[in-house]
């Protein structure tokens, strides 16, 4: 039995509702955009019920911790393979017991939960560290990038405690949704029109006049005070992963 949802974590919630409802035992729940029905496969369709998956939500606000609870939320933003049905079996074996069950890591989900959120904590981490912001010419500080998990439900705090005088956009170029912050209020969005480059960078023409010289000063002056003589490229991967490089003025 294949379960196939609408990709939200209502939707998720839902199916593992069900599950219990209708005594299902499914082999495989994904989302509609990732499902391939197999030719012997029995499959159902998920309709997302707001109040099942808030019962389901319930149970499992009263077994698990607020970090516990937060870690199921941030393992599905990872879009790992086999995700929902590690979410499920966690589920299972969290209502079954009358303890708490976050740290029996001798449990296969339990495990892979808390290694899913470490990744993402990681993930969000750096995203902290590593986005730059370029100044555009309707003065919005705009930045793209392209994590491995999806971590922009996650990130828009932190930037708003730190930016909170700015307006400023996060943009996932991998996900094509973004963040946007007006002074006021956060919300998602989905930009129609994307003016990225080819390395999925914003385009030189929307941005503020000067910005593009203040870039390659800052290369500049990174080059600058570089002592080649220390130079020790095993350590400095260590703390700044290749990957994250496109996000560094510095880098190219």
């Amino acid at each position: 039995m294949t379960l196939h949802y609408d990709g939200t974590y209502e939707g998720l919630m839902t199916a593992i509702f069900d599950c219990y409802e209708r005594k299902l035992n499914p082999s495989c729940i994904t989302s509609a955009s990732h499902f391939q029905p197999g030719m012997f496969d029995s499959t159902q369709h998920i309709v997302t019920d707001v109040k099942k998956a808030e019962r389901v939500l319930k149970g499992l606000r009263k077994k698990l911790t607020p970090k516990g609870f937060k870690g199921l939320y941030l393992a599905f933003h990872s879009e790992l393979p086999n995700i929902e049905m590690t979410i499920y079996h966690f589920t299972k074996i969290t209502i079954a017991h009358k303890i708490n069950i976050e740290r029996d890591f001798r449990q296969a989900p339990v495990l892979r939960i808390r290694q899913v959120t470490k990744m993402m904590s990681r993930e969000i981490h750096r995203m902290h560290a590593f986005v730059r912001f370029q100044k555009t010419s309707d003065d919005i500080y705009a930045a793209t990038i392209a994590p491995d998990f999806n971590v922009i439900p996650f990130i828009g705090d932190h930037f708003k405690k730190r930016y909170a005088d700015q307006q400023w956009l996060i943009y996932d170029t991998q996900r094509d949704y973004g963040l946007y912050y007006d002074l006021e209020t956060m919300q998602f969005i989905k930009l129609n029109n994307s003016d990225w480059a080819g390395r999925k960078q914003i385009k030189a023409s929307v941005l503020k006049e000067g910005e593009q010289e203040f870039k390659r000063l800052w290369s500049q002056y990174f080059k600058a005070t570089s002592i080649k003589e220390r130079k020790n490229m095993k350590l400095h991967l260590q703390h700044v992963p290749k990957r994250y490089w496109r996000y560094l003025p510095e880098k190219y």
